[in-house]
């Protein structure tokens, strides 16, 4: 046997010094990434669902989505989520629903940014006769001659209840037959037969199966929302934040937002 002696030991240790190396090197080099987690109004959704695997795929980043109604009593609105400590990095939602997240100190304030525009638009049901809205008063006699009405519960029927129909001079007479949703997108309704005529968001309308698009409402009566986004008061991801809205905001998201029936009004970051 041969003696142990200082070079032995030496030669020992760089032995283990090696292998432990070796099997470091075999281990991941980082943990896995945190993923960012959204929450978005009914707006944005149909833009966001197309956004996110394109996002995942060149950043290697994971997103969580939470989806609710940008205002409203309803359990799953984005402001009720948010005040029962459900937990988010980037809300987007209507830029009015978000300044008051940001009042309440649910979003942090300075933090938003306007994403798109969106126009609200008018759906029957397939196969219904396509009614014609093209001017004001075209639009008017549809809304007078039509059973029955369905209208969102988000930032475009909180528009055609106080403002739109007194605008056309007919809210006596349509509210008593226009319902308001809920729970459900308007479309959905409208498909099933339980409204004639439904009106909401263009980007919620047209994802909508077994319903015919009918357009947008005429310019003098239209309203355009403003969705935007912001930082809510628990992200603990800033970097994977960041990313997301340098993405959605490039314009590699642009043509993509276009296409659900959204208008990119952001800058580039």
């Amino acid at each position: 046997m041969k003696p142990f002696t200082l070079f032995t030991a030496r030669r020992a240790l760089l032995i283990s010094a090696a292998a432990l190396a070796a099997g470091c090197a075999q281990q991941p080099s980082s943990t896995p990434k945190e993923p960012v987690r959204l929450m978005t109004s009914g707006g944005f959704t149909a833009a966001h669902k197309l956004l996110a695997p394109q996002f995942t795929a060149q950043t290697g980043l994971a997103v969580e989505s939470a989806y609710g109604s940008s205002m409203g009593a309803s359990p799953t609105s984005i402001p009720n989520r948010l005040s029962k400590g459900e937990k988010a990095d980037v809300v987007i939602l209507a830029r009015g629903a978000l300044d008051d997240l940001a009042a309440k100190g649910l979003v942090r304030n300075g933090t938003q940014i306007d994403l798109v525009r969106s126009a609200v638009g008018v759906a029957v049901k397939k196969g219904a006769p396509i009614p014609d809205i093209s001017s004001e008063d075209k639009l008017r006699q549809v809304l007078l001659n039509a059973k029955s009405i369905a209208y969102s519960a988000s930032a475009s029927g909180t528009y055609y209840e106080t403002q739109m129909l007194k605008k056309l001079g007919i809210h006596d007479q349509v509210m008593p037959k226009s319902k308001k949703i809920v729970t459900e997108r308007v479309g959905t309704i409208v498909a099933r037969g339980e409204a004639e005529i439904g009106l909401q968001q263009v980007s919620e309308l047209l994802p909508i199966e077994g319903i015919s698009y009918v357009g947008t409402l005429p310019d003098s009566v239209q309203h355009y929302t403003i969705f935007s986004a912001g930082t809510a008061s628990t992200s603990t991801n800033p970097q994977g934040l960041e990313q997301l809205l340098k993405y959605y905001t490039s314009p590699a998201a642009a043509k993509t937002i276009r296409d659900t029936g959204l208008e990119p009004i952001a800058k580039s970051r």
